[in-house]
């Protein structure tokens, strides 16, 4: 990738900039937190502003990370450690692939080294995470651990009849077991996490955070609530009541078409219940403390369930398809019910629904340790774009890069007025500078990533 296409984006979770090598242990922490989250990028030679300073020994430099990173981390991590000159000044690049472990920093040990990256920043995993980082290691969900201290009757096998029931699907044992509601100890079946979570008959005994909580607030904060529902039923069931708060809180309008009439909801129903699904089935029910909330406002609704995208994901694959099911077993029941109907689908559903709707496109964040899904009420605001603006543009799809001079030949102004014009265009976040100073004379201007679904 070249260097200017790094500078098109922010810094993040697979992304970080730094201006040299003096902060090394800060170095090694992020590379740890890259190869244990989802991998990333680091730069060094490159400002907090992103400006291109460079580093004076780029090789000396490069023999220090390597000693560095093969003494310092542990197990064994090489990442890919590149030099690249921009207009002689030379840029460290250091590419580190996701990878299970966990790494960590040998000077703090297995227990206090270890290291994940959340937005921009390095956290210290605590045990939980690092138990979870574990398990993904051994291909092993959460909810297909077994709870060795539960019989049978700690499921509702009432309930779960009579959802599959309407299915046309009998559950004996065998089904159980095949499912994953159940997992055999020794000669004994015992629930699983996922069994107890789905169909447990006092599961807010054994996770009482596994509860849906659902508000609406007056106008577009958290200022006054409106109404509010903690829904606290099994999984399955807990979808379509969360459907109906929904529903009973956004608008719905009537078009009318000859002697038919049709309602036209505030959002689009099938987004939306994607969404809620989507939260269900990918919560992080380890982490404790946190519920799946369910947020609704004047001009948007806000999904947020627990847990970042699963280890190796970022945002951005996402959106690009691929997809990782953090819950087997509820996965599972969940498509065995047609509540999925394809698997790693849902973001691409959500979007298409949305698009379908004229709405503005769903925004996927994730947010300290939890994910959100926001669907917003108001149309698509076209950004207004001037003739001259679309002329940069296309021009900019052929080329990588323009100079304040070749932006005033291409059109016909002088370079006074041509500045200008470059300087409203990053104002409204068209462009973004490539500069190795603030008064840089050959800087040159890029066109932004604008990832059309964030």
């Amino acid at each position: 990738m070249e260097l200017t296409n790094y500078l098109q984006q922010e810094e993040g979770k697979t992304l970080e900039f730094k201006e040299n090598c003096y902060s090394l242990k800060n170095i090694i922490k992020t590379v740890i937190a890259f190869a244990n989250t989802a991998g990333g990028t680091l730069l060094i030679g490159i400002s907090d502003n992103k400006e291109v300073i460079g580093i004076d020994e780029p090789l000396k430099d490069e023999q220090r990370l390597s000693s560095a990173f093969a003494d310092s981390i542990k197990p064994l991590l090489i990442p890919d450690i590149s030099i690249i000159t921009y207009r002689e000044r030379s840029v460290i690049i250091i590419s580190v692939y996701h990878s299970f472990a966990p790494f960590y920093l040998a000077s703090d040990g297995q227990e206090k080294g270890v290291y994940i990256r959340l937005g921009s920043t390095n956290r210290q995993a605590d045990l939980d995470t690092i138990e979870s980082i574990r398990r993904w290691a051994r291909n092993t969900a959460y909810d297909e651990l077994p709870c060795p201290d539960l019989n049978s009757e700690a499921i509702d096998f009432r309930v779960a009849s009579e959802l599959f029931s309407n299915r046309s699907r009998t559950i004996d044992n065998k089904a159980l077991l095949a499912l994953g509601i159940f997992t055999e100890q020794g000669k004994t079946a015992v629930p699983t996490i996922g069994g107890v979570l789905l169909f447990g008959s006092d599961r807010k005994r054994y996770f009482p955070d596994a509860i849906i909580r659902c508000a609406r607030f007056e106008g577009i904060s958290k200022t006054r609530f409106i109404d509010q529902l903690d829904i606290d039923v099994n999984l399955p069931e807990s979808v379509e009541l969360v459907l109906q708060f929904i529903r009973k809180h956004i608008l719905v309008g009537l078009s009318i078409e000859g002697i038919h009439s049709s309602e036209l909801p505030q959002y689009p129903l099938k987004a939306i219940r994607e969404a809620v699904i989507n939260a269900i089935v990918h919560a992080d029910y380890s982490i404790k403390g946190m519920n799946i909330r369910i947020a609704i406002y004047d001009d948007r609704i806000e999904i947020t369930n627990p847990g970042i995208l699963p280890y190796g994901m970022s945002v951005e694959s996402a959106l690009s398809g691929m997809s990782k099911l953090r819950n087997r077993v509820i996965g599972r029941v969940f498509k065995e019910l047609n509540l999925i109907e394809q698997w790693g689908t849902g973001i691409a559903r959500i979007i298409e629904e949305c698009d379908a709707a004229h709405l503005r496109s769903p925004r996927f964040e994730e947010i300290g340790t939890a994910f959100r899904v926001t669907l917003s009420a108001g149309k698509n605001i076209a950004l207004k774009l001037d003739k001259w603006e679309v002329q940069l543009i296309e021009y900019m799809k052929l080329n990588n890069e323009i100079l304040t001079k070749e932006a005033a030949d291409l059109w016909k102004v002088s370079d006074r007025t041509a500045r200008s014009r470059l300087l409203k265009m990053i104002d409204k976040g068209l462009l973004t500078e490539v500069k190795t100073s603030p008064t840089d004379p050959k800087k040159v201007y890029i066109l932004k990533n604008r990832s059309p679904h964030v």
